[in-house]
């Protein structure tokens, strides 16, 4: 996969990251971080451009989100009656991500794009609860802000030591992922304060 991942990127150096990422909207088996970490050699070696390759991945990560969130919203659980959209989205995930949506779904929403194993039952689930297609846009697209330009541009900081820079993506993620957290705490936690009464007398 690695091989044939590394010469389509070699030869298509928009097209081949961009149908990559969509096509992990639809379960593809391949981390986004591998090809945000392609992305980035491409623009170590000079083949990219730091704005494009980023508008390109943020787009098709945004349209592969779109495609399990849509499907939520426009079928709801019928959809998972069809076996590739069962596959794809987990159902048996839902039962632990329901309560967190309808509790904190903006922060669960936002949390997704940095956990991938929920991400894609998460954004289902997003879409099933009704979220607005805005509100989900917006969530997710904070989270690709946050996350894409850096991973690429760590992928051009690093060059060829692809084995030193998935370790160096995955411990970011998982501090944006903790960041992300908190900061719901913070919320939910200043939310009740200023609830009538949540004040000790």
């Amino acid at each position: 996969m690695n091989e044939l991942l590394g010469g389509a990127f070699a030869q298509f150096h928009y097209l081949a990251p961009f149908v990559v990422l969509l096509l992990c909207g639809l379960g593809l088996p391949v981390p986004e971080e591998v090809t945000l970490i392609g992305s980035g050699i491409l623009l170590y070696r000079g083949e990219v451009e730091f704005v494009p390759i980023v508008l390109v991945c943020s787009a098709a990560i945004l349209i592969g989100d779109s495609i399990p969130f849509w499907l939520g919203r426009r079928y709801g659980m019928r959809a998972l009656r069809v076996r590739w959209v069962a596959r794809i989205v987990h159902p048996e995930r839902f039962s632990r991500l329901e309560h967190r949506f309808k509790e904190h779904g903006n922060w669960a929403t936002f949390a997704c794009r940095f956990f991938p194993g929920i991400r894609l039952p998460g954004y289902f689930l997003a879409g099933t609860l009704g979220m607005s297609y805005p509100r989900f846009l917006l969530l997710d697209g904070l989270g690709v802000v946050l996350s894409v330009p850096v991973s690429i541009y760590l992928g051009k900081l690093f060059g060829g030591e692809i084995d030193r820079l998935r370790g160096t993506v995955q411990d970011l993620h998982l501090i944006l992922a903790f960041t992300a957290l908190a900061l719901a705490l913070v919320v939910v936690l200043r939310t009740r304060w200023r609830r009538p009464g949540s004040r000790g007398s």
